[in-house]
């Protein structure tokens, strides 16, 4: 058991951690309301070059991670940026957002709009029938993008590779550096805590499903 209070006092990979957890829950809301506009205008409104957009979003999912990963590199290269947290948040950023927008559009897929035309009737704007009756429905949808978004950044290699730099070593790259040496039992601890925590918020989430689901009964 000592090795769960000694990884505690291993700098640099607490470090990671913590840039992995800034990188992931940053990028993550920063997809999920860019997705979810994205979706909710790609879905309501026509204009030109629509189908372009739509295929250029499927770009990042179909193409190889080292693929999009290079091209990231050579972007950031021509525009001089430093590479560190912004880039790799930008990264993961561009790589998220598709899957947030597919998300949300299978959700507003079976949406009733009629319900949005009854609260305009009602006397509510456009923003308060977004903010009062669209987004509460399509809810589970952006959840469902804010989940995969969170996983996808918090697990990344490859892109984050290509796009790290000094002082901006995630925890994953940093277990990949570890195993050319051979990993450390402190590495086990800390995956054994993450592991734990994603099974304690599945099951409060799962029991707060089951809570509604008999209100609904």
């Amino acid at each position: 058991m000592k090795w769960y209070g000694s990884f505690y006092q291993n700098r640099t990979l607490m470090e990671s951690l913590y840039n992995t957890l800034i990188i992931a829950v940053v990028s993550t809301v920063i997809s999920v309301i860019i997705g979810t506009i994205g979706a909710v205008g790609m879905s309501r409104y026509n204009f030109k070059g629509k189908r372009l957009v739509d295929m250029l979003l499927y770009v990042p999912i179909v193409i190889p991670e080292i693929v999009l990963g290079v091209a990231m590199m050579s972007v950031f290269s021509m525009c001089n940026m430093p590479m560190g947290l912004f880039t790799m948040i930008l990264g993961h950023i561009t790589f998220c957002i598709p899957f947030v927008v597919i998300s949300v559009r299978a959700r507003i897929a079976g949406f009733d709009k009629n319900l949005e035309e009854a609260a305009m009737d009602l006397g509510a704007n456009h923003l308060k029938t977004f903010m009062r009756v669209t987004l509460p429905l399509i809810m589970p949808g952006v959840i469902s993008g804010a989940t995969l978004s969170l996983s996808l950044s918090l697990d990344d290699v490859v892109i984050s590779f290509f796009c790290s730099g000094p002082g901006s070593t995630t925890l994953p790259l940093k277990i990949l550096e570890m195993v050319k040496h051979g990993v450390s039992p402190e590495v086990n601890a800390l995956s054994t805590i993450i592991t734990l925590v994603i099974v304690v918020f599945i099951s409060l989430n799962t029991q707060s499903q089951i809570k509604k689901m008999k209100a609904v009964v």
